[in-house]
């Protein structure tokens, strides 16, 4: 998928203004799916629903044989009979209800850049050289749906959760739809600035720092699928030390940072801590610079320290539902200005 501006766009269509509404309404629901979706893991609600019924589930259980007939399957997998035995019927509606509405929030995204899509193409409303990229971010909304299945299908065999790997993909596939559907908004958005370039050092320092947040967030995620963040709650030692004594307690080594409950957690305080210093120095940097990316390097700035504060606390406090889904919710926006400075900096070097 290309998603750089498209050249050969008539000045007509310049500014199509309801197709950008439209891409950023898609875009903040992404956003809210993706909140819903730490949620549903903070609840632990994502193996509520153990079948895969797209359409069907839609809606949820209307009478009470059904809610009956699905708690009878959710008591048959691994997280009732491991953690969850002896739940009520009124306790798993709850967790229930933040899988269904996961589940349904994914279908009402679906069908609200579907049919839009359809009238645009239909009115000829989408500027030449975009249609395909559009029709892109439908194609990885599909793939989302199945890797949320292959996600929920790790948790219902012979384990009480999801794997953290397949957590992660979800994730960031989702960011990933996100950072793509505000880039192609933005693209269409605006016409080409007359100012000078900036340095390709100043663009290869933001570049590293949405790739160093974009792997403190998988590493976010790891932390949150293996419930690594309930290891320490404690800032800034671990277990009295900066680095917790287990860190190295598995064999082969490099298997700790992925496995080893203390030693995820460690790696995403120190990549949060790089990630925060790495951002504030590019915002310094770009107050030089025009208003577009001076604003967005500020605001970058806010949201990063910001982040580093929510992390602290939601440690601290034992990792609440509430805070957590704050946590995430900021990460996702601290991602979309540094997405949003990258593109006002190749904005201005395509201008030159």
């Amino acid at each position: 998928m290309t998603l750089a501006l498209d050249r050969t766009a008539s000045p007509a269509s310049a500014r199509p203004r309801a197709v950008v509404i439209w891409l950023l309404s898609a875009a903040a629901m992404v956003f809210a799916m993706a909140v819903i979706g730490a949620i549903t893991r903070l609840t632990e609600s994502g193996l509520s629903i153990v079948e895969w019924k797209p359409v069907a589930q839609m809606l949820p259980p209307l009478s009470a044989a059904e809610w009956q007939r699905v708690f009878e399957l959710y008591r048959e997998s691994p997280q009732y009979r491991l953690v969850n035995a002896g739940m009520t019927l009124a306790d798993f509606q709850h967790i229930f209800f933040w899988e269904w509405l996961h589940r349904l929030w994914g279908h009402l995204i679906g069908i609200a850049y579907a049919v839009p899509f359809v009238w645009f193409v239909v009115r000829r409303a989408i500027p030449q050289g975009w249609t395909r990229p559009i029709l892109g971010l439908f194609g990885l909304g599909l793939l989302q749906g199945l890797v949320g299945a292959f996600m929920v299908a790790s948790g219902l065999v012979d384990r009480p959760s999801v794997s953290h790997y397949r957590l992660a993909m979800h994730l960031v596939l989702a960011l990933a739809i996100f950072v793509a559907t505000i880039w192609i908004a933005r693209g269409l958005s605006s016409p080409r600035p007359a100012a000078t370039p900036p340095s390709m050092r100043l663009r290869a320092h933001a570049i590293g720092a949405f790739a160093l947040l974009a792997v403190t967030i998988v590493w976010g995620a790891f932390t949150a699928g293996l419930r690594a963040g309930l290891v320490y709650d404690t800032w800034p030692l671990m277990g009295g030390s900066l680095v917790p004594s287990e860190w190295l307690a598995f064999a082969p080594g490099w298997i700790n940072f992925v496995e080893n409950h203390a030693t995820v957690q460690f790696t995403h305080r120190l990549l949060a801590y790089c990630t925060s210093l790495v951002v504030i120095l590019l915002a310094v940097r770009a107050l030089r610079l025009a208003p577009p990316i001076k604003r967005w390097g500020l605001i970058a700035a806010h949201l990063v320290v910001l982040q580093v504060g929510l992390g602290i606390a939601t440690v601290l406090s034992h990792v609440p539902v509430w805070l957590g889904a704050l946590h995430q919710a900021n990460a996702i926006l601290l991602l979309g200005s540094l997405t949003m400075l990258l593109f006002e900096l190749g904005h201005l070097r395509r201008a030159a």
